[in-house]
């Protein structure tokens, strides 16, 4: 497993902690940032950096705008999905930022089931 992260992506992370999108704003600070499992957002993970991280629940949660249902972003999501699975064991879950925007109750909901379910599977 790999616990290194890309020293070069440290300032871009803090750069996106500050510019976050409108549905991450959302996410974090109306259900993530209180949340009993500590997550972090933004998180330097290997060459990568995620939305929000959650480490006790071994669980990623990533916002997708539109330009991700594009055949080459698709793509690179792809790949950075099998590469973040197997390097750090994490679960990748995706919302759009329709999800946030037209069905936040749904997705909090999903996000406990998930955590839930990892934390179980943990013990």
């Amino acid at each position: 497993m790999e616990f290194k992260h890309n020293k070069a992506n440290v300032s871009l992370a803090k750069t996106l902690r500050k510019n976050m999108t409108p549905e991450e704003k959302h996410l974090w600070y109306d259900f993530l940032k209180d949340y009993p499992i500590r997550f972090m957002r933004q998180k330097t993970l290997g060459n990568y950096i995620v939305d929000f991280y959650c480490a006790k629940a071994k669980l990623v949660l990533e916002i997708d705008g539109i330009q991700h249902y594009f055949d080459e972003e698709y793509e690179k999501d792809t790949r950075r999905t099998e590469y973040l699975e197997k390097n750090f064991g994490v679960t990748i879950v995706r919302f759009t930022n329709l999800d946030i925007t037209n069905k936040f109750e749904g997705v909090c909901n999903r996000i406990d089931e998930l955590v839930e379910q990892s934390l179980r599977q943990q013990c």
